[in-house]
């Protein structure tokens, strides 16, 4: 792992920020962001939700939640936002859960502080005490405790990794490791690399902080579930070689993980993929789920 892990070397600086800056490669992202937006205040307006809910002290820890149109205790899906960590918001993602909670499956979207205004430490802490809020509630909205997978997209991918890796034995869970299934969506899972771009004029990470918040350098649990690792195969070369990196961490521990490149998508467009349950990536997530 560790030749494939040092490739990002070969770029120079300017060539580096090409690869991760997912923005400037793809220039319709406006207009991602903009549809992302516009059919996430439909799903608010079409769905039965409950929107900003505290869990934590800060303003920004808040969720939003849109339960499985059929009731409950129905298995729910956590989603985490990317931008990395610096920029967008869970609102305008909610357009996500509209595949989900049609077929049974309540969804979770999370939010967490932004740097600069917070550490890369602080993000981890906050999206821990995200899911264990939502692992604790979960019955009061209509979810099953003993059913939570966890997502995310580019940042969130990191984030998803990070809550896999981490301790949860003092939950006292009685059906066992508590995340069920992790779908990674064009994630950061070696923040070495990220370290040396522009980006961390806002993250601020020293070579310890990104280490300490890089999946790869944390062990997975002897417990894992099944691990789906996605990623567009239109994406940097970095960004799928960050894929294949997670992928072999995975196999290294022997645990079940599903590495994909999504044909025909780039690092926006794969949401809508996801977001497709005719798509066989949509459809891949709702089986991990056993929601398909």
């Amino acid at each position: 792992m560790n030749g494939d892990r040092d490739a990002f070397r070969r770029y120079d600086a300017a060539a580096l920020n090409a690869q991760y800056i997912a923005r400037d490669a793809v220039p319709a992202f406006g207009a991602y962001a903009k549809r992302w937006q516009e059919t996430s205040a439909k799903a608010v307006d079409d769905l039965p939700c409950k929107l900003d809910i505290a869990f934590g002290e800060s303003a920004a820890e808040t969720l939003d939640i849109f339960p499985a149109l059929d009731g409950g205790p129905a298995p729910v899906l956590v989603f985490y936002h990317g931008g990395y960590w610096r920029s967008a918001d869970k609102a305008w993602f909610r357009f996500l859960a509209r595949p989900f909670v049609e077929r049974g499956v309540t969804v979770v979207l999370p939010n967490y502080g932004l740097c600069p205004a917070v550490t890369m430490d602080e993000i981890a802490g906050q999206c821990r005490r995200s899911f264990e809020w939502i692992w604790l509630n979960a019955a009061s909205f209509g979810g099953d405790e003993a059913r939570l997978f966890v997502s995310g997209h580019s940042a969130g991918g990191q984030i998803a990794a990070m809550l896999l890796a981490d301790d949860w034995s003092g939950l006292g869970s009685r059906s066992g490791f508590p995340i069920k299934g992790v779908t990674a969506v064009s994630g950061l899972f070696d923040l070495e690399p990220i370290r040396l771009t522009s980006l961390n004029d806002d993250l601020r990470m020293d070579k310890a902080a990104a280490r300490r918040n890089s999946p790869v350098d944390r062990p997975l649990p002897a417990s894992s579930p099944p691990i789906i690792a996605a990623v567009g195969a239109l994406e940097s070369d970095e960004f799928r070689r960050q894929n294949r990196l997670y992928g072999a961490h995975a196999e290294a521990s022997a645990v079940d993980c599903t590495v994909l490149e999504v044909a025909g998508h780039h690092h926006y467009s794969i949401l809508d993929a996801m977001a497709n349950p005719r798509h066989p990536f949509g459809r891949m997530v709702l089986n991990q789920i056993g929601a398909a």
